[in-house]
């Protein structure tokens, strides 16, 4: 019998070093010497005997049995061999009564290496096995800035609280993801008993992965697995059989091959331009089926001015449409269960549901799952989903702009910025500002402050204690506030306060032309054709962000205004155009693509401050965070550098 494995174990070798050679690639093992040097190894650190993944063991130490096996581990040498005859022994002895000696290895970079024990791993391989018995040294690469340092720590950060060694991710943060979803504090450790559950939730998942053509795929079973947790939670997970959790793979399929995209947003940065057809024109308002459409907000309008905003919006895409479709709005979906809210909506028969706080995300992507034949979009930005579409406005272009009037009318002082949330959008807002500012004003600093540490006012009162009069503030107001207190541009004086300038959300615009693309079949077109997630970022060029000017300001600095604003609406200007330099001596060469410029984690040199860490925010700057931080201000929430 063992004969006939070792057979089997060399046409699988065989087989791998074909497939190897037709794509051009090195068909043996690889050698840890080649890239790591001999000093390094000598410095590693001992981690003691430890239950390895076999799926990480991809190599061997040294060169001298490197061409012994195959890629995958399975054996090249000939059937007479004495190398045969020690496997074929080996693979006898594991089958009465299993290899119980650890192998010695050296991890480098969440792989292993073996320095003693390759026949054993190449037995255990053949056999399918999970995990061995390893005596482990590390060697620790070079912390950096690339992507493969930043995730390897994270991983090593984790690790140290979970001790798993299986579980492997491709994007950064997505560790402090699970270490949330799990329900646990940033640096909580995890019990036995939960290391033992999550470990049966695991490899169950693994089995459906696979089964489903996971194996294909270029992300891992953790960027798989996470994706279904974002969706359902750990606990459709925890203790399920395994035709459950096949269903739960099966539900969400679309969601997990989108993790294998390296750049899996598909940014739409303005309407589709699609004339009316013949049917189209024929057929009256009273011949079309009435769409219903719901409005799902976190806040109310009179604690919101957020939520004012997009409650107006919807005023006025019924007003626009008439007949032709019925909205309703659906407020404190947060002070309740919102995946019920939204759910509640479903059953009144709406048929498009527009989610208006990155905080429903979560409750929204479920509820697109669970009822695929509704459409449901997420007011937020840059978050990779295949079921929902989000929708966001360039608000960057207006800020730009009072930037350069808050520039023109600084002399030589300084201006300040007061933004509420660390999340994507926000920090290209700020830049633009301080871009604009820059454009006419090179020596003036832009001092930024945050409302969700300490408070507004708290906030504003640091800018004004360093002499700051021109402050950036918040973009709307609450529903029947006449206070204008910390309103767009304004010129801050003793118990005074002048609006000077302010950007314009027009969320009446946005939601009428995007009901008229849901209405035609351009939508479901654009999301079959896509195959990624679909963020709409609309601008000025839409119509959707406008810019407002009190008489307050000079009229040779409206003119700039105007100028400006122009030309960005007929895209003959960018905010994010050329050369640009970050605080540390960063420096970004040439025009941003959207892409870099909604995952924005990083301030432009003329600002003075930083973004927040996770634990200074106010309970709902880290609610928001946790949604759709930008990745700066959950370090200190991932525990990481």
């Amino acid at each position: 019998m063992p004969r006939m494995y070792y057979k089997e174990a060399l046409r699988r070798a065989q087989k791998e070093f074909r497939a190897c050679t037709s794509r051009g690639e090195y068909p043996y093992l690889p050698v840890l010497d080649d890239f790591v040097p001999r000093d390094r190894l000598n410095r590693g650190v001992d981690l003691g005997v430890l239950p390895i993944p076999l799926e990480f063991v991809v190599g061997t130490c040294t060169g001298v049995r490197t061409n012994a096996f195959a890629r995958n581990f399975m054996p090249m040498l000939d059937e007479d061999s004495e190398f045969a005859s020690k496997w074929q022994a080996l693979c006898q002895a594991h089958v009465e009564e299993g290899i119980r000696d650890p192998i010695k290895v050296y991890e480098f970079m969440n792989r292993y290496y073996v320095q003693e024990g390759n026949k054993r791993v190449s037995v255990l391989k053949f056999f399918g096995g999970d995990v061995v018995s390893a005596s482990v040294v590390q060697i620790l690469p070079e912390r950096n800035d690339t992507r493969e340092s930043q995730l390897y720590y994270e991983l090593l950060d984790f690790r140290g609280l979970s001790r798993i060694t299986y579980l492997e991710f491709s994007k950064p943060g997505s560790y402090a993801q699970l270490q949330q979803l799990m329900g646990k504090g940033p640096k909580e450790p995890w019990s036995e008993d939960e290391r033992r559950d999550f470990s049966a939730a695991y490899y169950a998942f693994r089995q459906a992965y696979e089964e489903h053509g996971g194996a294909r795929l270029a992300s891992t079973v953790g960027d798989a697995m996470l994706a279904v947790i974002q969706v359902y939670g750990y606990h459709a997970l925890h203790s399920k059989t395994p035709s459950e959790v096949s269903r739960l793979v099966s539900r969400v399929w679309e969601e997990i091959v989108l993790q294998q995209e390296p750049h899996p947003i598909d940014v739409k940065l303005a309407p589709e331009e699609k004339k009316p057809g013949l049917l189209t024109k024929m057929l009256s308002v009273g011949e079309r089926d009435t769409m219903r459409v719901a409005f799902i907000h976190d806040k109310t309008p009179t604690e919101s001015g957020w939520t004012n905003s997009h409650e107006q919006g919807r005023l006025y895409a019924q007003y626009v449409f008439g007949d032709a479709i019925q909205t309703t709005p659906y407020f404190n979906a947060m002070e309740s269960d919102p995946y019920a809210v939204i759910q509640q909506a479903i059953a009144d028969g709406n048929t498009v549901i527009f989610t208006t706080s990155p905080r429903l995300l979560p409750a929204s992507l479920r509820a697109a799952v669970e009822c695929p034949k509704v459409t449901i979009l997420n007011c937020s930005l840059n978050k990779s989903h295949r079921y929902i579409r989000t929708y966001y406005a360039r608000m960057y272009e207006a800020k730009f702009i009072i930037g350069a009037i808050a520039g023109s009318l600084a002399g030589i002082d300084n201006v300040g910025y007061l933004c509420d949330y660390p999340i994507y959008g926000q920090i290209a807002g700020i830049n633009a500002f301080a871009l604009g500012v820059q454009m006419v004003n090179p020596r003036t600093k832009v001092y930024l402050e945050w409302s969700a540490v300490g408070g507004e006012e708290a906030a504003i009162r640091r800018l004004t204690d360093r002499n700051i009069r021109l402050i950036s503030s918040r973009d709307l107001t609450r529903k029947g506030d006449r206070s204008w207190t910390s309103f767009g541009l304004s010129l801050v004086s003793e118990g005074d306060r002048v609006i000077l300038a302010a950007p314009v959300w027009q969320w009446g615009v946005y939601y009428e032309a995007m009901l008229r693309h849901i209405q035609n079949k351009s939508f479901q077109t654009e999301y079959e054709e896509s195959g990624k997630a679909l963020n709409y970022y609309w601008g000025m060029s839409a119509g959707v962000v406008a810019l407002h000017c009190t008489e307050k300001v000079p009229p040779s600095t409206q003119k700039l205004a105007e100028l400006l604003e122009n030309s960005i609406r007929a895209d003959l200007y960018y905010p994010f155009r050329g050369k640009l330099y970050a605080q540390g001596g960063k420096v970004l060469d040439g025009d941003l693509t959207p892409e870099q410029i909604t995952g924005m984690d990083w301030l432009a040199e003329n600002i003075v401050g930083s973004i927040p860490d996770y634990e200074e925010l106010n309970e709902t700057g880290k609610a928001t965070v946790d949604m759709v931080g930008v990745d700066a201000a959950s370090k200190e929430k991932r525990g990481g550098p």
